[in-house]
């Protein structure tokens, strides 16, 4: 599903150049979650960023669903953005301006989904993640974990393949941790859908099925994990 070969990436630095990845080779299959691990610096947001095409590797090649991607068109990124990718970041990145239902309902609009398509799929979501009664607040109206909440429907409401999460419990208590944790294992096990988190909880990192280490920049041997 996401292959990378000999993958890189580095930034000029002086007449030399700074590597944050090096030489990484990996395959990700479908329906696998993959915590991805190491020190401050390890380039982990760097790695998830290239998978979600929100970075381009410096060398090396990559494969999204089979297609290289430093050869897609600027339009066939975007769409494999909105039809196969969803993203959930630490800081939830919710639109303030915007109710609950209006955040969830977004991604879809981007879809060219029909306007009974969007209110059925939005109605699935609030009542699966128990957010019917709020859903004409705002997100300074709602707890971190509610937030968060609200940011996972919304990555997941356009049925993506693959889910990239950038330490989502990051800003969170154990107790809403663990309730995002579970739910992105049954989004894994029940929806089948591929997730790949950085993440620097052990705790977070076990419910996956494989840990990835970086250190320096470089792929170390990878570890099975389970709850």
């Amino acid at each position: 599903m996401l292959s990378l070969r000999n993958v890189s990436k580095y930034y000029p630095a002086g007449f030399g150049k700074t590597y944050v990845l090096r030489n990484i080779t990996l395959d990700i299959e479908p329906g696998e979650f993959v915590s991805i691990m190491g020190p401050s610096g390890s380039g982990k947001s760097t790695l998830l960023h290239i998978l979600g095409l929100l970075e381009e590797p410096s060398e090396g090649e990559y494969l999204f669903l089979d297609q290289p991607v430093q050869k897609l068109s600027e339009r066939r990124r975007t769409d494999i953005h909105r039809n196969h990718i969803g993203f959930v970041f630490q800081a939830y990145h919710l639109i303030d301006e915007l109710t609950v239902y209006e955040n969830i309902e977004t991604p879809l609009l981007y879809k060219g989904m029909s306007s009974s398509e969007r209110k059925s799929r939005v109605a699935e979501l609030l009542d699966r993640f128990n957010m019917v009664a709020k859903k004409d607040l705002f997100p300074n109206q709602l707890s971190g974990g509610q937030q968060q909440l609200v940011g996972i429907a919304r990555a997941i409401a356009a049925n993506p393949k693959v889910i990239f999460a950038d330490e989502p419990t990051g800003n969170l208590h154990s107790e809403h941790a663990k309730q995002i944790m579970e739910l992105f294992k049954e989004l894994n096990e029940k929806d089948g859908v591929t997730i790949v988190q950085v993440t620097h909880s052990d705790i977070n990192a076990g419910y996956g099925n494989r840990i990835l280490h970086l250190k320096d920049g470089w792929l170390e041997p990878a570890a099975t994990a389970s709850v």
